[in-house]
């Protein structure tokens, strides 16, 4: 089921890849965290606008990365650098943007809602393998625990009756639908946890 849905999200979005996740944020940790990787020595800094959802730039942060702050409106979806896109804000047909680490939500609130979920929209064939196995505890999909030999992983794959109500609303859902507002944010460099506080 969630294969299902995952492959109506390659035709909605026009993402080649999009791996499904049990939150937004998750995908932006998993993307974030396969980007610094690979991307070894170069610096790990992200760039968030001040104003957006605190899970984001804690998902950075557990990631290993660092965060830098800039004061700018957006609307619907903002890069932050690296190829990492946050659209949580955003889903429409045809969104998706060739070599960009896509994060959508599927939080109740969004577009195309459910209780929970989230997806990374991508084309890059070595972090979908990668991004599959990382989401399911470090393991290989259809495998025995003792004939798999384990990645390190995480405990955020999405369940088959979300990705089964996903995708019969995602069938019903208009090709194209506008940015949600953005939420009353607060100001996130304000915050001590974000400035060498406790963490």
């Amino acid at each position: 089921m969630t294969k299902q849905f995952e492959a109506a999200l390659c035709e909605y979005t026009g993402a080649r890849y999009s791996v499904a996740v049990n939150s937004c944020t998750m995908a932006i940790f998993l993307a974030a965290k396969w980007l610094m990787l690979q991307q070894g020595r170069i610096s790990n800094t992200f760039i968030l606008p001040c104003r957006t959802y605190i899970g984001v730039a804690q998902s950075i942060l557990h990631a290993g990365g660092s965060i830098k702050f800039q004061d700018y409106r957006w609307s619907g979806q903002y890069g932050m650098g690296k190829q990492l896109v946050d659209s949580a804000r955003r889903f429409t047909s045809g969104m998706y943007r060739p070599g960009e680490f896509q994060c959508v939500s599927f939080h109740a609130t969004k577009i195309l809602g459910d209780s929970q979920g989230g997806a990374i929209l991508h084309d890059h064939k070595a972090a979908d393998i990668w991004f599959r196995r990382a989401r399911f505890d470090g393991r290989a999909e259809g495998v025995h625990p003792n004939d798999d030999n384990p990645i390190i992983g995480w405990h955020c794959y999405m369940s088959p009756d979300v990705a089964a109500r996903l995708l019969w609303r995602l069938n019903s859902l208009p090709l194209h639908n506008d940015d949600l507002p953005n939420d009353a944010y607060p100001d996130l460099s304000k915050f001590n946890i974000f400035n060498g506080g406790m963490r």
